[in-house]
């Protein structure tokens, strides 16, 4: 076992001392150490179960033979950080959740792990630290809010629906515009969220929840079930037995999971459900950790073969739990693999994903998910384009809206703040292109998301007349017309530095071209803001990459070389030092 390094021999008494302080007796030193990571914070409710949750992985660890070491680590909530200066940290937090699962599991030579996520950033960094480490890992997201319902909406609207946090940062813009008052706002406010579990559309974390599935690094079904739902404790339980096996066996590690045919699933799920944009940030950053080569054509190739098939928040109706109450991500997979579209695939369960599906209990009458034959959209939620202002790429998301050209003059802001202002003044015009430039990842820094400003617009009602361009990045929660993670960015000499005021923008998705109709080689470009002296942001602002390679910390050249042993190997050295009981096992 890895934790023989810090228990086996008399070298070792010193360690053995110390682990004895904390209660284990000699058997317990003996199982292998299983690392239970969580990210519970009650700062927000998108974290709040997952300390308990842990204590019932701990109870499976336990049953499958294994001794469970918990740590804790950090999380930065976007709902409550967006349009703060707070969000600076956001995409940054993914880095720092990822960097203390490596150092905390490599720093007590750990066996296993299990990783319980509850957020936008803490689920791909889960996936990130998997990457690395590669030793036996399940992962499990701590599960979606219920969605909201205020009857009444204040006397404006006697529609029943389900609210999300989306509703609420749209409620904002209508409050500004007039077309809600302070009742109104009130009550969208105190009704949206009513308890713990992570923002209910299929926004960032509910996307990223379903990547983990389609990678195979969470087992199906698992990530569906909402976190207040009683039968989390028993999937929790069941996770803590199941990273035993994979121990016990050698099968299905990180790197065995991540592969090019997992990933391109991922792609075409968050396609099929018009997902979060974000998805491809994270997925490029869990392929480079993998040492896996994986660009933005990949995406494009997902998106443009692929027909959005789930009607799910922001652009549908439903929202993740009433997903979950007709089938859930297996409904999505299932209608993938009958259209041609995935790949069977191992998974962390042992079985490959086909198979798993194949076990997934028949769905009720439902239309969450159609067939393939029978799309929302023939294609899906988002498209990679390049031209004149992004040559390295941006993403458009084409998610909520029908509109695949626009073109206009531009409106440059170099902040949030400033665009947001200008929005909240009635100063945008139907027709502008709005552009938010120096918030990429270094000129941020931290890349922020501007669902404060197109939450906004959409919300005074120029969704659908207006487009925004932007070296930063959308919510999962946003749509309309939007390019975002521009590359270059502004800070790193990209031409949105040298956009001005009344430019002629063009953005065309059938070309896939986003262009301008001014020499911009000409033009000195604007001065990047110095918004960060010292500190973590201004360590991340000076390693990071660009948007369009994931925007990660970790050097490229080393993401391939560590050492892969063979299934063989594992099996091999899962059979020599194996202290797991076989009676245990089976």
């Amino acid at each position: 076992m890895n934790s023989d390094q810090i228990k086996k021999g008399p070298s070792r008494a010193p360690a053995r001392a110390m682990l004895r302080a904390t209660g284990l007796d000699d058997a317990a030193i003996a199982r292998p150490l299983v690392a239970v990571v969580h990210t519970f914070t009650d700062v927000s409710p998108c974290n709040l179960t997952l300390r308990d949750l842990a204590q019932s992985v701990r109870e499976g660890v336990i049953e499958g033979g294994g001794t469970p070491v918990e740590f804790n680590t950090i999380a930065v909530t976007d709902g409550i950080a967006m349009g703060s200066d707070g969000m600076r940290a956001s995409l940054a937090s993914r880095e720092t959740i990822a960097d203390s699962i490596e150092l905390a599991v490599r720093g007590h030579c750990l066996d296993a792990m299990v990783l319980l996520v509850g957020c936008d950033k803490t689920i791909p960094a889960a996936a990130m630290a998997a990457a690395r480490l590669d030793i036996p890992t399940v992962i499990l997201y701590g599960g979606t809010i219920m969605p909201g319902h205020c009857p009444s909406r204040a006397g404006q609207d006697a529609e029943d629906r389900a609210l999300t946090v989306q509703d609420v940062f749209e409620a904002v813009g209508a409050h500004a515009a007039g077309r809600i008052d302070d009742a109104g706002l009130d009550a969208i406010e105190r009704h949206a969220c009513p308890g713990a579990g992570a923002c209910g559309g299929q926004f960032t974390a509910n996307t990223m929840a379903m990547v983990l599935t389609a990678l195979g690094l969470s087992a199906l079904g698992d990530n569906d079930v909402p976190a207040v739902d009683p039968d989390k404790h028993a999937i929790a339980r069941a996770c803590g037995r199941r990273v035993m096996q994979r121990l016990s066996d050698g099968a299905a590690y990180p790197r065995e999971l991540i592969t090019p045919t997992s990933l391109r699933n991922a792609a075409r799920a968050v396609a099929a459900t018009a997902g979060s944009t974000n998805a491809v940030l994270h997925l490029l950053a869990i392929a480079h950790e993998a040492g896996i080569h994986f660009d933005l054509e990949e995406f494009e190739a997902a998106s443009v073969n692929t027909p959005v098939i789930a009607d799910l928040k922001p652009g549908g109706r439903y929202t993740a739990a009433e997903m979950h109450a007709v089938g859930g991500t297996a409904l999505l997979l299932q209608a993938l693999r009958e259209g041609g579209l995935i790949e069977d695939a191992p998974t962390v369960t042992g079985r490959s994903m086909f198979a798993e599906l194949d076990a997934a209990p028949d769905a009720p009458p439902q239309d969450v998910v159609r067939a393939i034959g029978n799309p929302i959209k023939p294609r899906g939620g988002y498209s990679i384009l390049y031209g004149d202002l992004a040559p390295e790429g941006a993403i458009v998301k084409l998610a909520g809206h029908g509109r695949t050209r626009h073109q206009g003059p531009a409106r440059v802001f170099d902040s949030e703040e400033a665009a947001f202002a200008a929005v909240q003044a009635r100063d945008i015009r139907p027709g502008d292109v709005i552009v938010i430039r120096f918030e990429g990842p270094a000129g941020g820094p931290g890349m922020r998301e501007m669902l404060a400003v197109t939450a906004a617009l959409v919300g005074q009602g120029l969704g659908d007349d207006v487009a925004l361009i932007t070296d930063g990045r959308f919510s999962g929660a946003t749509h309309g017309f939007m390019v975002g993670h521009v590359a270059p960015e502004a800070a790193h000499g990209g031409p949105i530095g040298r956009l001005r005021d009344g430019d002629i923008v063009r953005i065309d998705v059938a070309s896939r071209r986003i262009d301008v109709d001014a020499d911009l080689t000409s033009r000195t470009p604007a001065t990047t803001p110095k918004r960060v002296a010292g500190g973590v942001l201004a360590k991340y602002a000076r390693d990071v990459a660009s948007a369009s390679r994931g925007a990660v910390t970790t050097p490229f050249a080393a993401a391939a070389v560590s050492e892969r042993r063979t299934p063989a190997e594992k099996q091999q050295a899962a059979t020599q030092h194996n202290a797991i009981p076989a009676e245990v096992i089976a």
